[in-house]
């Protein structure tokens, strides 16, 4: 008799969640492991939570796959991750498009192999109808590089006339973010019990509700994910504001 699949409960669902996938390094090499094992690993986590995400309602899940300051790790341990990732992209695409999720990158996505690039390409392209979720990956990516990027464009629209400089408020800001088109963050969770951003949507994360669990991210399964939401339920948003005693989680 196998064990029943976890169930969330019922309550609300953030609408889009954020994760800070940490700890493959770590899992592989407590257990004497090289640690591209610990990414093979994290990649099963990936389509467990991707699947977990979309099955419950969520709208909108966005990955730290692969950081800017990545680039600055072995060579060896990078180009597995650009081969995982390739591999990822290949064999999930069936999946990804029958579950009517949309793909997309965000980053410097310039940076990656042209195989990775192309891969990538051709599913945002198949999938950008898709409606149920937005799956975004985030490649070559950084919080303040994603800031200064967005400085940039603003200037260069105020410098040709298209934007008052009077008119800049956080909203305007917003839509020149790369997750201009995703719900605002509700959560965002961290694994391996790291207490840091890491670079990781710093403008995006100003009110979300940041959940840490000590489970690297090989482990994380389910149950993990739900116990993060379980979390979130019972945080008290109050975007700076007072509330009333007894005001449920909104």
């Amino acid at each position: 008799m196998t064990d029943a699949a976890p169930r969330l409960s019922p309550g609300p669902i953030p609408q889009h969640v954020a994760i800070i996938m940490d700890g493959n390094g770590r899992w592989a090499e407590l257990r004497g492991r090289p640690r591209w094992e610990g990414h093979v690993r994290g990649a099963e986590s990936v389509r467990a939570i991707v699947t977990a995400a979309r099955e419950n309602g969520v709208r909108a899940l966005t990955l730290y796959a692969f950081s800017v300051q990545n680039w600055g790790r072995p060579k060896a341990e990078v180009e597995h991750l650009m081969t995982l990732l390739l591999d990822y992209l290949v064999e999930e695409r069936n999946t990804i498009i029958d579950n009517g999720i949309r793909l997309r990158g965000i980053g410097e996505i310039d940076r990656l192999p042209d195989k990775v690039r192309e891969q990538l390409s051709f599913l945002e392209e198949s999938s950008k109808n898709l409606g149920d979720m937005v799956l975004t990956l985030a490649l070559s990516y950084g919080g303040r590089e994603e800031i200064v990027e967005v400085c940039r464009r603003i200037a260069a629209d105020a410098a040709a006339g298209r934007l008052a400089p009077l008119d800049i408020d956080e909203h305007v800001i917003d839509g020149y973010m790369f997750t201009r088109d995703l719900p605002p963050l509700d959560l965002l969770i961290r694994t391996s019990g790291e207490m840091r951003l890491s670079n990781f949507l710093l403008w995006q994360s100003a009110y979300a509700e940041i959940v840490v669990t000590e489970t690297l991210w090989p482990d994380f399964r389910e149950p993990d994910f739900f116990e993060c939401i379980e979390v979130f339920r019972s945080r008290q948003r109050r975007y700076g504001r007072v509330a009333a005693a007894g005001t449920p989680h909104e």
